[in-house]
């Protein structure tokens, strides 16, 4: 089973870099579903999940937490935060949603689309969070969840970075008022990684992971809302 989801994983990813060779930021994945979203209804409180295979699984995984909700997936799984950069204003801004809730960082750290000093991955999500603040939006800026592996990248060891990135994303949130969701501190093991009661891989979240992230993101998206800026 654990070679399974390694492999299926590991297919994600490479099939996901070569839908990117002709459309590097992959514009064309909700083109056509963003052209069928409709303007905001009076008084809706839309939100937009902004990030990369771990958003992108969510609604697949619990169909059920989205469902019914003014809540879009915009996860694009491989990507890393310049790709996501790019695309985030017809993935999120055209949107015109309440809040974004930005999760992102671990595919940067094994090197997705190449080497990345921490503080530009950081910048990265600044950069959203200053787009969507600009646009009216609210913003939740997300931890990276623990991993202490990283199946397609085994000579890359990501736990130590995976924390430095947080703290980086986190001194950001604080300074300027925007709401840090910490998923880290509520799904790290004893081995700084993210626990097989929680993932399947280490990595991506199992359905008992996205259950466990659920309750923190609705919480911070009500914190989000009740903020003046």
């Amino acid at each position: 089973m654990k070679k399974l989801l390694i492999t299926i994983f590991g297919l994600a990813a490479f099939v996901a870099h070569a839908q990117q060779n002709d459309d590097w930021a992959n514009l064309k994945r909700f083109d056509e579903a963003n052209s069928k979203v409709p303007p905001p209804a009076p008084g809706e409180k839309r939100v937009i999940y902004m990030g990369d295979s771990i958003t992108d699984f969510w609604i697949v995984a619990d169909s059920v937490f989205f469902a019914g909700k003014a809540y879009y997936d915009r996860g694009i799984s491989g990507q890393t935060t310049p790709q996501m950069l790019v695309r985030f204003r017809e993935d999120v801004i055209n949107l015109k949603p309440s809040v974004v809730v930005i999760l992102a960082g671990i595919n940067d750290i094994a090197q997705n689309t190449g080497p990345e000093k921490l503080e530009n991955v950081a910048g990265n999500i600044e950069s959203m969070a200053q787009l969507a603040q600009a646009a009216h939006i609210k913003v939740v800026i997300s931890s990276t969840l623990p991993a202490n592996r990283i199946p397609w990248r085994p000579a890359i060891d990501p736990t130590e970075k995976v924390i430095q990135l947080n703290q980086m994303l986190k001194d950001y949130a604080d300074k300027n008022g925007i709401v840090y969701l910490d998923y880290y501190s509520a799904m790290v093991d004893a081995e700084k990684g993210l626990p097989k009661t929680l993932s399947g891989d280490g990595v991506h979240p199992s359905l008992a992971g996205y259950k466990a992230m659920e309750p923190l993101a609705e919480k911070a998206i009500a914190e989000a809302l009740r903020r003046k800026k």
